[in-house]
């Protein structure tokens, strides 16, 4: 059944009809996340290294009153210039967005649905959110833990952000039934440290291993997505110690200011990079392409064997 509101780039369209493998990408990481023209290169780059190992990338945003799947180099400049002025869009900012013809990038939970919507089952991002510090007090969850719960779709990144409590975040995933693997790993990775104080449910060592699971719970009618978690390589790895210094401080910079809502991360996120002389961004760029790739290598896997749906969208 097709969405009028979901628009489908030709070559992604494409790719979903003849069962390849497709990759969904989120946009606040453009809108949002970097500097320009940083965030464009870093954007471009993550959709090379998807279509370097086979499959096909699918950056999501909201443009001229569509949600779209699968944009332009053009388009993606475009979100990229637009920064923060764009709208920051979750699932209950997107019927808002689509009616006023404003452009929006696409958080995680954003980009869930559209994915869904589309048919992508595989989904690369740099980190999700969940719950924040000091959450007992000010309620501060991210939707994207409820998305997770609700919606049929892998997604691939390098553990919760590290300004969250990683300990109340797995809690929450656990309490709605999403499983949380550990990509190579017996430990839940911290976005830029490879560790954390927390074991993964499970550990899957390779990309077929979680394209079983993926056909299993499909079989079994399960519902929901599954986390896979996917530690920074090595080499761009931060000691936790300096981490979460600029992390303390940041959190206490926010507090104070009384930052709260949809612009704490991008706060927090900025003001770590500052904090850290920049190392945390380069970090940030590293880990987003290690996931695209994972993502990549995911999603070819499920893609084996099986016949793709219709995508259920206008062409663009």
């Amino acid at each position: 059944m097709k969405n009028k509101h979901l628009k489908i780039s030709a070559l992604v369209d494409e790719a979903l009809r003849g069962g390849r493998a497709v990759v969904a990408l989120e946009s606040t990481i453009i809108t949002h996340g970097m500097p320009y023209p940083r965030n464009v290169e870093t954007a471009l780059a993550v959709q090379a290294a998807i279509t370097e190992r086979g499959a096909v990338p699918a950056t999501t945003a909201v443009l001229g009153g569509k949600m779209r799947v699968g944009l332009s180099d053009d388009e993606i400049d475009a979100l990229g210039q637009a920064g923060d002025t764009a709208v920051k869009v979750s699932r209950r900012d997107l019927a808002f967005t689509i009616a006023h013809g404003t452009v929006g990038g696409t958080t995680v939970a954003a980009t869930m649905m559209l994915a869904a919507m589309a048919g992508v089952r595989v989904f690369a991002t740099g980190g999700i959110g969940g719950v924040h510090r000091g959450a007992s007090t000010t309620f501060d969850v991210s939707a994207d833990l409820q998305e997770l719960a609700r919606t049929e779709v892998v997604v691939v990144c390098a553990g919760p952000k590290s300004i969250l409590d990683l300990g109340l975040t797995l809690e929450y995933l656990e309490t709605h039934g999403v499983p949380v693997i550990g990509f190579g790993t017996d430990m839940v990775p911290a976005f830029y440290s490879r560790e954390s104080d927390f074991h993964a449910d499970y550990r899957i060592d390779d990309a077929a291993g979680v394209a079983a699971v993926m056909a299993v719970r499909r079989d079994l009618g399960v519902g929901g997505g599954m986390l896979v978690t996917n530690p920074i390589p090595v080499e761009y790895g931060m000691e936790r110690s300096v981490i979460d210094a600029a992390i303390n401080t940041a959190v206490a910079e926010a507090s104070a200011r009384n930052i709260i809502g949809k612009g704490t991360s991008p706060f927090l996120l900025g003001r770590i990079v500052e904090l850290t002389g920049g190392t945390s961004l380069d970090a940030n760029i590293q880990l987003v392409l290690n996931n695209a790739r994972v993502a990549a290598d995911i999603a070819i896997a499920d893609s084996k064997g099986r016949v793709n749906p219709s995508s259920s969208g206008d062409l663009a």
